[in-house]
């Protein structure tokens, strides 16, 4: 039996499941990988609501990274949730410690769908500085591409000016996620340094999309380590976020998704 590609997701855990280091577990053994996982903060959250964060030590964080990277054949690295400079310091700091590291896909989880903050406003300068940098992609939500670009990002136009300075600022791609601006049709922008490629699905109305970020940029992280190219990484990617939001599940006072069918 061939081994299954490792991914290492490096995020928050999630009570609910629904996202963070638990929805990333799911989503990597659904697309036939083998997921481990390096703890930043522990979430109380459900959709709608995050409740209370604490954060794991930076050097607890370091440390599981670093047995992860020292013990097994690591084929791709996601970060979701880093939540502060302190970590986030910490965590390139390990991943400098490498000749080579992996293919990295770098979810900048800055505010969760319910609105709550995820990241204090410190750290976005250390995300810019010390992981945009070293990524192979890097997935903001539209909320997050407007922090980072400073533009208003109205439309599908002005995301794709916005990414593309973004691009040319650190000089890898960027996937520019579209669903927030609640078009009938629902379009994620790969953008590199030689164009466009755009990833459409139609729009589900009334669906609670906690999660949804941190399943997508699994999902990429997943293709990435069994060898697809990025564009085939994104698409199997778009498609599979596609079919978890239209088979997600119902839970009377709130709404989570099921994150691919049939688990």
């Amino acid at each position: 039996m061939a081994a299954r590609p490792v991914v290492l997701t490096v995020a928050g855990s999630d009570n609910s499941c629904g996202a963070g280091a638990q929805a990333d577990l799911k989503t990597i053994t659904s697309l036939g990988g083998y997921a481990q996982t390096a703890i930043t903060c522990v979430v109380a959250e459900v959709p709608g609501r995050v409740a209370a964060i604490q954060p794991v030590r930076p050097d607890v964080v370091a440390a599981q990274i670093r047995l992860s990277l020292d013990a097994f054949p690591v084929a791709a690295i996601k970060t979701g949730m880093l939540y502060s400079t302190a970590i986030i310091r910490a965590v390139s700091a390990e991943f400098a410690r490498r000749s080579a590291l992996p293919p990295l896909v770098v979810d900048p989880v800055m505010v969760a769908s319910s609105g709550d903050p995820l990241l204090r406003r410190s750290a976005v300068a250390a995300y810019r500085e010390l992981l945009f940098p070293i990524a192979a992609l890097v997935t903001p939500n539209l909320d997050e591409l407007r922090i980072l670009s400073g533009l208003p990002c109205r439309n599908l136009d002005e995301m794709k000016s916005a990414g593309q300075a973004l691009v040319r600022t650190f000089h890898v791609p960027f996937l520019l996620k579209g669903g927030h601006l609640k078009a009938r049709i629902a379009v994620d922008v790969l953008v590199c340094a030689d164009g466009f490629t755009e990833f459409r699905a139609p729009f589900v109305r009334n669906a609670d999309t906690h999660g949804t970020g941190c399943t997508f940029s699994a999902a990429i992280a997943a293709g990435l380590a069994s060898g697809l190219p990025l564009a085939d990484a994104v698409g199997r990617a778009k498609t599979f976020i596609s079919r978890a939001i239209n088979n997600r599940l119902r839970w009377g006072k709130t709404e989570a998704l099921n994150h691919g069918p049939h688990f």
